[in-house]
């Protein structure tokens, strides 16, 4: 009984979820992550979908200057903790709003799968960027790599949910009415 409830406002929790991924998400962006830049005159870990090496990484913690760090752990953390729930939320509920009539549901599956790894790695990322700047400037190589590579896997996984997202709604569009209203 609570499943049904659930799949019948799916569409709703998906939107409403949406709307604050991306209003979190624009905030970082134009405001914390963009101040982030013009600190260090770097772009933040966030920013940087292929990863950074422990020089690359050396580089941005210590053009943040002690206000910078201060405000990566306070700012642009707080906000980045929110976010990868709320883009797996977005994901995972727009993906069985328009899923819930294929014959398929591995698809379904596999989307939602890909929503919680994407937030995992994401809360990976935080808490190695967290670290890093607490143990600045005894910052380890294998902590630099780890984080690294929890960056690259984030964006990876994001952008393989983001196309499955997309093509699920094309299929959900292209069925016939009955079921794509349901």
């Amino acid at each position: 009984m609570a499943n049904g409830n659930l799949l019948r406002h799916i569409g709703m929790i998906a939107i409403v979820a949406a709307i604050l991924a991306a209003s979190v998400y624009l905030a970082m962006v134009s405001v914390t992550l963009a101040h982030l830049e013009i600190v260090s005159e770097l772009a933040p870990f966030d920013m940087r979908p292929l990863g950074y090496s422990p020089i690359e990484a050396a580089s941005l913690i210590d053009g943040l200057g002690i206000a910078g760090r201060k405000y990566y752990l306070t700012r642009q953390i707080p906000l980045d903790m929110l976010y990868p729930a709320l883009l797996a939320l977005t994901l995972s509920s727009t993906i069985i709003w328009f899923g819930k009539h294929m014959p398929n549901r591995r698809i379904i599956h596999f989307g939602v799968a890909l929503s919680v790894g994407i937030a995992l790695f994401d809360y990976i990322e935080n808490f190695g960027i967290v670290a890093m700047i607490l143990s600045w400037p005894d910052v380890s190589g294998p902590l630099v790599y780890a984080t690294s590579t929890a960056t690259i896997a984030k964006s990876t996984i994001t952008t393989a949910a983001v196309i499955l997202v997309l093509l699920t709604g094309l299929i959900w569009c292209r069925l016939p009415r009955a079921d794509a209203r349901a």
